[in-house]
């Protein structure tokens, strides 16, 4: 029996990792129209994969479909945010409990030198973001559970809209910092009602920020 080839990634799915990122970057503004003939002559492609590629996104929450108006970057509204972070401490405080029980040695270092490399990117507002996802995501994992997994990455991509706006106020990212430490205290312990506590504290300091 001849070997199986597997397809490589569609091509829709490419175009929608360079529309997500372009909207994360501010390249394509929150409630601004998506030109679809203008991308799709800039990528050399038929709109056809650019329209699967914007479905993508909208099941994404990043763009909003509108009835014979088009596509557009999704307005990230106050009820929007204060949902988002309220589902999202719910999931990441319970996945940080659950962590504490169960972090190995190993993986509390990997986490403390992760944590590490956060404080020394304070002033690099994009590899500090990328440092603290990857923190965040990581905890997820140690604590286990696809399904929340999932959850909270579609949820991250969404809050992402509004991320800069949070850091960029006057002492955010040094408080962020602190709470991180109270969290890998917490962790160190493997104290997992500290741990959960303290991530919930975390993301209700940082809806505050981002308000």
């Amino acid at each position: 029996m001849a070997p199986l080839s597997l397809a490589p990634r569609a091509l829709y799915e490419e175009v929608a990792e360079q529309l997500r990122q372009r909207i994360f970057r501010r390249e394509l503004e929150p409630g601004g129209w998506i030109d679809e003939v203008k991308l799709a002559q800039q990528y050399g492609i038929s709109r056809t994969p650019l329209r699967e590629a914007l479905k993508v996104l909208a099941a994404e929450g990043l763009v909003t479909m509108k009835v014979r108006r088009g596509a557009y970057v999704t307005e990230v509204s106050e009820d929007d945010l204060r949902d988002v972070y309220h589902l999202l401490s719910l999931l990441e405080s319970d996945a940080a409990g659950v962590a504490a029980e169960r972090i190995s040695d190993d993986q509390l270092r990997e986490l403390q030198d992760l944590h590490h490399d956060m404080e020394a990117a304070a002033g690099d507002i994009e590899r500090f973001l990328a440092l603290n996802e990857r923190f965040h995501m990581r905890l997820l994992e140690i604590a286990g559970n696809r399904w929340r997994n999932q959850m909270v990455a579609d949820l991250r991509k969404v809050m992402k809209l509004n991320r800069h706006n949070s850091l960029l106020k006057s002492g955010r990212v040094q408080e962020s910092i602190r709470e991180h430490r109270a969290i890998m205290r917490a962790l160190a312990r493997r104290d997992a009602r500290a741990t959960t506590d303290k991530m919930q504290l975390h993301f209700r300091h940082g809806l505050e920020a981002a308000g």
